[in-house]
């Protein structure tokens, strides 16, 4: 179990991969995270199932952890059309395709924490529908430690600075006109 902060929460999720045949020469094998298991018990690339060339795999269980300060993430993510989980997998350099050449990170319901593993591009990131006990339990963690604050317009003083001129220009340069004038055209001589 990792650590455990204050005003936090974690929940195992075991993630389920899943192994198909690849469409190029070039990528013998697809591999894809398409479930988690809530509540699952630690495993290590564990078949589940296996039917037509594809096969799924429980590739490995993690603590998704919610912290009191990331509830607004949370509040964002279960407004989307589809509420999901975001798996973070880094391939494994060196791994022949036929092997297991993906390692599961982490898991987290954080939009913005998924976000930034996108930025950095040593991570794939995958989004996998939330299962019904998750959706459950992030929404009643956003319900009690999550207040949308209003937004508030913010007011302009009393001080009216369009009745003053300030100077002309740049007052470093003495000129009657403004510094920023246009460029007027130059006269060429003509050559006959």
């Amino acid at each position: 179990m990792g650590v455990v902060y204050p005003e936090s929460q974690s929940a195992r999720l075991g993630v389920v991969m899943r192994q198909s045949p690849g469409v190029t020469p070039w990528a013998k094998w697809v591999w894809r995270a398409t479930a988690v298991l809530p509540g699952a018990a630690d495993a290590s690339w564990k078949l589940l199932r296996e039917s037509d060339g594809v096969s799924e795999f429980h590739a490995s269980t993690h603590n998704l952890e919610l912290f009191v300060s990331d509830a607004e993430a949370y509040a964002h993510e279960l407004q989307a059309t589809t509420p999901s989980v975001y798996v973070i997998l880094r391939e494994v350099e060196g791994a022949r395709t036929d092997k297991k050449p993906i390692h599961v990170l982490k898991v987290t319901v954080s939009p913005y924490e998924a976000q930034d593993y996108c930025d950095s591009g040593e991570e794939i990131v995958e989004r996998v529908p939330m299962p019904a006990s998750v959706l459950h339990w992030v929404t009643a963690f956003v319900d009690r430690h999550y207040e949308n604050e209003p937004f508030v317009k913010r007011r302009r003083n009393e001080l009216r600075t369009d009745r003053t001129q300030a100077g002309i220009g740049d007052a470093r340069i003495a000129q009657l006109s403004d510094v920023y004038r246009a460029p007027t055209p130059i006269q060429s001589e003509e050559v006959e």
